[in-house]
């Protein structure tokens, strides 16, 4: 662990960034964290030069540069916990959370995490489609979860890490959690964890 230099590039308010700054907390590691928050600061060169997509988080470790909050958690956890089980090696242990991980960018992305970020950040989108889309990943999530203590195996894995913010913020983009016991305790689990960070709130708006 010594030998981490370690900064993340992000925004405070983004579940993106969070997942890797959770990740981050939960491995004990010590880290900077720079707000990357503007449009501008994202187009700037110098962020550029660490994401040219212009995209948040990034993370850098010395000279390693690593953009994208999946990938982040990846080399994490085979960089810096190779032996904590959050990637499990075993082909189908990893499978199941590679599938996780697909379904934290497609399915909680589009659809409690897109809620979100037309609420919250003012972002286009049809509310009606990306609130059936969220009930429908939320529906599948809480079937999953009725007989399973984390998403992935019978421990914490990066699945979970990936899954969490959009999943645990849905309410702010008016997404309610109340039909979903299984994932609110799942919620739960994940937020008992040792080194567990939240991400600061956003309101709720009234039509919850």
């Amino acid at each position: 662990m010594t030998d981490a230099d370690l900064t993340l590039y992000g925004l405070r308010l983004s579940g993106h960034s969070h997942r890797a700054e959770l990740f981050l907390s939960l491995l004990g590691l010590p880290y900077r964290f720079v707000e990357v928050g503007s449009a501008a600061q994202r187009g700037a060169d110098a962020f550029r030069r660490l994401n040219p997509l212009g995209q948040i988080p990034v993370l850098t470790d010395g000279a390693a540069v690593i953009p994208d909050s999946n990938a982040i958690l990846v080399y994490l956890a085979a960089r810096y916990a190779p032996d904590g089980g959050w990637m499990p090696t075993d082909p189908p242990g990893a499978a199941q959370v590679q599938r996780w991980l697909s379904i934290a960018a497609g399915e909680v992305r589009h659809g409690p995490g897109q809620a979100r970020l037309m609420v919250v950040f003012g972002a286009p989108g049809d509310r009606t489609i990306v609130h059936a889309a969220a009930a429908r990943i939320l529906t599948f999530m809480d079937t999953h979860l009725a007989d399973r203590t984390y998403l992935a195996a019978d421990r914490p894995t990066l699945a979970d890490i990936a899954c969490y913010s959009y999943v645990a913020h849905a309410p702010e983009g008016g997404v309610s959690l109340t039909p979903y016991a299984a994932v609110r305790a799942w919620i739960a689990r994940v937020e008992a964890l040792p080194g567990f960070i939240p991400m600061p709130a956003s309101p709720i708006p009234e039509t919850v």
